[in-house]
């Protein structure tokens, strides 16, 4: 007898939930027997359960669906990043030549004006815009800057300076 519940153990075995696991003839006589016995279960056995193929070729299809649109979408951010790289380098070199622009002692001429630089191992070519903004005495300066190569990384700005007397 246990001494913690005060029963035996067989009493314990017969209360359990769990039907017998199977070892042993007394589980055959019950009408459990393992898959590979060849025994044939009655239609509308409450006892059976499992997937059928259809289900789990169902719930595989949805899972390889939702693995594909993971992939694309890690691809997806992957481009979108070098994009954003190339964006904030473009910008970065747009500021410089604002600060070059609004530092000079002399403002910029009017009209446009272009140049190439280079800036985080790359060549950009950039164009400057200088025009009469609507207060008096005042230039507006916009600054336009993408790559040499092409392709993504372009980058605007627009300052304001105490134009020419």
């Amino acid at each position: 007898m246990s001494q913690a519940t005060g029963t035996s153990m067989s009493a314990a075995r017969s209360t359990s939930p769990f039907p017998d696991e199977g070892r042993g003839p007394a589980a055959l006589k019950k009408g459990w027997a393992p898959a590979c016995a060849g025994e044939r279960v009655p239609a509308g056995d409450a006892r059976i359960e499992g997937f059928t193929l259809i289900e789990m070729l169902v719930a595989l299809a949805i899972f390889s669906l939702a693995a594909l649109a993971l992939l694309r979408l890690g691809g997806a951010t992957a481009a979108n990043s070098a994009r954003l790289g190339d964006q904030a380098i473009a910008m970065i070199v747009a500021r410089n030549l604002a600060v070059e622009t609004l530092t000079d002692p002399q403002p910029p001429a009017f009209g446009t004006s272009t140049g190439e630089v280079a800036n985080a191992g790359r060549r950009w070519r950039w164009t400057r815009s200088v025009a009469r903004s609507p207060g008096a005495r005042i230039q507006q300066i916009e600054i336009a800057v993408e790559p040499e190569a092409g392709g993504p990384g372009r980058a605007g700005l627009t300052v304001f300076r105490r134009g020419p007397v």
